[in-house]
């Protein structure tokens, strides 16, 4: 059976965006809503928090060790004291708000935003790459679930609104899509919503099922192959962090208090430990030009 640990004490109003740099031996990952980055350093097993000027809840590293932060008005470039603009995205919508994000192998940025109430249609899904941004897919409410095959070929994302986890051929040079999506899994009758999700090194998706204590893992074809439980209501995202550990984010927003009474561990960071070997996949770094 998979054994389950708390990283951090800290219990995260949206968590979101748990990112590992294997350099830096540290978790990082986001309150959306407190607008804070949290970072765990495994070697030392101190917890640092980033205040943050605006909502944030993804992130990357370029191939020269800094960070490059994705908030509510676009991609910034974070070099341990100040943040330098890369790309305005919807910086001019008070509205929206950066949401799921991961990079594809190339270096290339998929970048989801959001309504900040989850306005229906008000999000989009973007592909930024060496410099140039492009909008992908428009109508989407709440964009999750956004990683990649191994081999750079296919992409997956969600609407969790629509429930259904999608998937597209792209191009393995650059990650900008070369078909047209279509139904990789659907959950619209399920329990929970699809919510972020990682892919490992034999193209299994790992998905964080919002609203059902869930982790599943779907075989390349879209079988689930496994659920694993958790002890909070709300998972959102999950991470790899080295060897057969999954890093997975939660949230108590949206929580009255009978409810965060019964979730007293909402918000948490997990620590998944798996009971068998999986291949880890981390992130590779941002292509800036």
């Amino acid at each position: 059976m998979p054994t389950v640990e708390f990283v951090s004490q800290t219990r995260c109003h949206l968590g979101e965006g748990p990112y590992y740099c294997p350099r830096r031996d540290t978790l990082f990952w986001f309150d959306i809503l407190a607008r804070r980055r949290h970072a765990f350093d495994f070697g030392t097993g101190a917890e640092t928090v980033l205040d943050l000027p605006e909502m944030a809840s993804a992130m990357g590293i370029t191939g020269y060790g800094r960070d490059v932060l994705f908030t509510e008005t676009g991609l910034w470039l974070w070099d341990g004291s100040e943040l330098t603009r890369l790309a305005a995205i919807e910086a001019d919508d008070p509205d929206t708000r950066s949401n799921d994000a991961r990079v594809h192998p190339s270096g290339a940025f998929w970048l989801g935003t959001m309504g900040k109430k989850a306005e229906p249609g008000a999000g989009a899904i973007y592909h930024w790459f060496a410099g140039r941004l492009e909008c992908l897919y428009r109508d989407i409410t709440i964009p999750n679930a956004i990683c990649f095959a191994p081999d750079g070929r296919t992409a997956f994302f969600a609407d969790t609104k629509d429930g259904r986890l999608m998937k597209v051929a792209v191009d393995p040079a650059n990650g900008r899509p070369v078909g047209t999506p279509e139904v990789f899994v659907d959950h619209r009758d399920g329990q929970g919503g699809l919510d972020g999700a990682v892919c490992d090194g034999d193209g299994h998706v790992w998905n964080a099922r919002w609203g059902a204590s869930a982790l599943d893992r779907y075989a390349p074809d879209g079988t689930r192959l496994a659920t694993i439980d958790l002890p909070v209501t709300q998972p959102s995202c999950p991470a790899f962090i080295g060897g057969n550990r999954i890093a997975v984010t939660s949230a108590f927003e949206g929580m009255d208090e009978a409810a965060r009474a019964a979730d007293p561990d909402a918000g948490a960071t997990l620590i998944v430990t798996l009971d068998e070997p999986v291949e880890p996949r981390f992130e590779p770094p941002v292509l800036l030009l």
